[in-house]
């Protein structure tokens, strides 16, 4: 039945599910707490009320000590994480004076409050848009179009391009990187399949968010589904994307850099590319090889193709922070790089671009909410020395502020050779944000990248289609912008 249920397309973000399910949790709790004795109203449950607080404070300080979120969490999240740590401490506290049905309900009602946490907290994040990702993804199911490396070969012999793309799980070699991570996910368009060998297509690698899996981008981020879209209406041409493991575990915060978490950067530039020119034939030029990602994803979009710009020549940014973020500067020295300094500033793409110097043929767009931007100093989009300088100062003090990160590092690329846009749209930091501005930026990357059969089209600017329909873009590039 769960299955059944499962496989249908109920949305986790909105709808029926997350009210029907908090009604009910509400409810129960009630049910639970009770009226009681006079001991239980006056000692024992005010005594729970206190640890649920200090559940939901515990929480909040975690979420801000570790930079988590720039947005603010919805009240509702700390609302039910400290119902739950209640009603956990409720069943101990009240369990000799309690009748059994009272401690069934009490039992219920934990499981029922911590469901509850979960969905807002999935409002916040849109980790699951749907019951049918949400299931798939805690029990491993099957990715769209996955198949299998043996049957994707098999299918290239024949030489004949299937109606849509086909993913594949890969288990790249880390020799370069020694770096322990988990299996990993290449998408290859129907153009792909056209010949034998296959012709040397471009490649993005995809990198999501600060907790994750390499699946994310394909199942919270339908990425597969805007590139089977793309892909067909575009006589089957699109690039290759590789779903990468930055992490090597789910809560395993490397940003991409190399340091005490890992080689996650070597993993990503000496292990991955090195291992789809080999294995699927993809073209081993700069020029064919960017990288896109979503909030941790987008810094390391950005910090990879500055300090590899012999390895990438374009990136898609969606709402990075300023600089490998895991706290405060000081926090992330320490956490990331065992408190070396200068470590830190191997992989901060400021520094990283002022010691580079000038760029060439190098571009990047960089997404932001508009919701955000609203409050973060909508201001920056007027592209003086005085607004650039306010946003650097703002992204230091503030690395997780998106919009001021987003300007600062355009102006700074912009005055060192790279083509860059700041491009804001409707949204907050969540997942369907990071599948709407894939799918918007989709054409332009691919077309910068070379794939066969696209048209290169400059960046987006305020005179552009995406402007008329509600999309605000701040342009900060030099001559020359494509």
């Amino acid at each position: 039945m769960a299955q059944s249920f499962a496989s249908s397309h109920t949305s986790l973000m909105h709808g029926w599910v997350p009210i029907t399910v908090q009604v009910v949790a509400g409810l129960v709790l009630a049910l639970a707490i009770g009226w009681r004795s006079a001991r239980w109203r006056t000692v024992w449950l005010p005594l729970a009320a206190l640890v649920g607080g200090a559940a939901a404070y515990g929480v909040h300080w975690y979420i801000v000590d570790r930079g988590l979120s720039e947005d603010p969490a919805p009240w509702p999240l700390w609302l039910w994480i400290a119902l739950t740590g209640m009603a956990a401490a409720a069943l101990p506290l009240g369990w000799r004076s309690a009748a059994r049905w009272r401690r069934a309900t009490t039992t219920v009602a934990i499981p029922l409050c911590l469901l509850s946490a979960a969905l807002v907290l999935n409002l916040w994040v849109g980790y699951f848009p749907t019951v049918q990702s949400a299931w798939n993804q805690l029990t491993s199911g099957p990715l769209p179009d996955q198949t299998d490396r043996a049957t994707v070969t098999a299918m290239a012999a024949k030489g004949a391009r299937p109606p849509h793309g086909s993913v594949v799980p890969v288990v790249i070699p880390s020799d370069a990187s020694h770096f322990k991570h988990r299996g990993e996910l290449v998408y290859l368009p129907p153009a792909w399949f056209a010949s034998s060998p296959p012709p040397p297509l471009p490649t993005v690698m995809m990198i999501g968010g600060q907790f994750n899996t390499p699946a994310d981008w394909t199942r919270a981020g339908e990425a597969i589904k805007t590139i089977d879209a793309f892909a067909a209406a575009h006589d089957g041409n699109a690039p290759v994307l590789v779903f990468v493991d930055s992490g090597g575990a789910f809560n395993n915060d490397t940003e991409c850099v190399n340091g005490i978490r890992g080689n996650a950067a070597d993993h990503l530039t000496k292990d991955v590319v090195p291992y789809l020119v080999s294995a699927f034939g993809v073209s081993r030029d700069r020029a064919n090889w960017g990288v896109a990602g979503w909030s941790m994803g987008g810094t390391c979009a950005v910090d990879l193709t500055v300090m590899h710009p012999e390895k990438f020549s374009a990136f898609l940014d969606v709402a990075g922070d300023y600089f490998p973020n895991a706290g405060n500067k000081r926090q992330t020295i320490t956490r990331l790089f065992g408190g070396n300094a200068d470590a830190w500033a191997t992989f901060d793409p400021s520094t990283v671009i002022a010691r580079h110097g000038h760029y060439n043929q190098v571009a990047g767009w960089f997404a932001i909410s508009a919701e955000a931007a609203s409050v973060q100093h909508s201001d920056f989009a007027i592209t003086d020395t005085g607004s650039m300088r306010l946003a650097g100062r703002e992204a230091a003090a503030n690395p997780s502020n998106q919009t001021a990160a987003a300007y600062s590092l355009c102006a700074l690329g912009r005055a060192n050779g790279i083509d860059c846009a700041v491009v804001a749209r409707p949204g907050k930091h969540d997942w369907p944000f990071a599948d709407k501005v894939f799918e918007a930026a989709l054409p332009w990357l691919a077309g910068r990248l070379g794939t066969p059969g696209i048209a290169r089209i400059p960046l987006p600017d305020t005179s552009s289609p995406a402007a008329a329909t509600g999309t605000t873009v701040a342009q900060v590039s030099g001559p020359g912008r494509r």
